[in-house]
């Protein structure tokens, strides 16, 4: 029987050193080595004396051709697959070759290693134990706007990757959604000008406005938003409470609707407990009696 499999190969996100040996055994061993950018790729086995057969197998290229590299892992190839830097298939063309590989049974080995988002998350210093990768930040306000406004209420740190010239609207998109939280910069992480900085988001966006100004911001970057305060949760959920209050009102006055079904509407619309719809039902209906 074929032993084909498909290897994911973490690499270092700017430091050559930063590769396991596991990684570095695989890449020596596989038939062919995959990359995102063989130019890149090459440098890395050079630095490590590794001798390869180099495919490209960028964003555009894996759309065309997984479904011919997994038929090639079928058949018996040992092929490793390389992002730019760090965990490929985090936000990245990997993801669909790895897809491809599960819906077509062929093995999937992935090596574990570097990723951005989880080095910054832990440079972050923040404490919450959940947090939610966003993957790329939204380009458009809009968007923007829509993903904050849904995850405000999250209790978790969230996670962003963006770029240096969207950086000072990505701040300003969440200093207007979340004025009081501290957020996290990390910025060429593992480079030699590696930056975290940490601060409330307003102090942030200040800074790096007036950097911006100086010059163009450069490097790559992960955003990280703190969890939600004790103190900003609290008023989440009183302003959630007020607004189902006016909209039980407005419920009084509607026929066809059961005690029941407006207690599971104001649930599914402001994101209370069953308990507090049912009595602000029951309140309103004993208004003016």
């Amino acid at each position: 029987m074929a032993a084909g499999r498909l290897v994911i190969c973490p690499t270092p996100l700017g430091n050559l050193g930063d590769i396991s040996l596991r990684v570095l055994e695989a890449l020596g061993q596989a038939d062919t080595v995959c990359a995102e950018d063989t130019r890149v790729t090459a440098r890395l086995l050079a630095a490590h004396q590794i001798r390869a057969r180099l495919e490209r197998l960028d964003e555009e290229r894996i759309s065309s051709q997984a479904q011919d590299v997994v038929k090639r892992v079928l058949a018996g190839e040992v092929i490793a697959y390389c992002s730019d830097a760090g965990m490929p298939g985090v936000s990245d063309p990997g993801a669909r070759l790895v897809q491809t590989a599960w819906e077509q049974g062929a093995k999937v080995e992935v090596l574990p290693g570097a990723s951005a988002g989880i080095t910054a998350y832990v440079a972050s210093g923040f404490v919450c134990p959940r947090y939610y990768f966003g993957g790329f930040f939204p380009r458009k306000a809009g968007e923007r706007k829509n993903v904050l406004e849904a995850l405000k209420g999250l209790d978790a740190v969230l996670l962003f990757y963006e770029s240096p010239h969207r950086l000072v609207a990505a701040l300003e998109a969440i200093a207007t959604a979340m004025p009081e939280r501290i957020v996290a910069v990390c910025r060429e992480l593992t480079k030699l000008h590696e930056e975290v900085l940490r601060a409330p988001v307003g102090e942030a966006l200040a800074l790096f406005s007036e950097r911006a100004r100086q010059a163009p911001l450069k490097g790559e970057i992960v955003l990280v938003v703190d969890a939600p305060s004790s103190a900003e949760q609290s008023a989440s959920v009183a302003g959630a409470v007020q607004k189902a209050k006016e909209r039980a009102r407005g419920l009084k006055e509607e026929e066809g609707l059961s005690h029941k079904d407006k207690v599971k509407l104001l649930q599914a619309e402001y994101g209370i407990t069953r308990n507090a719809a049912y009595d602000l039902i029951l309140a309103t209906e004993e208004e003016g009696h």
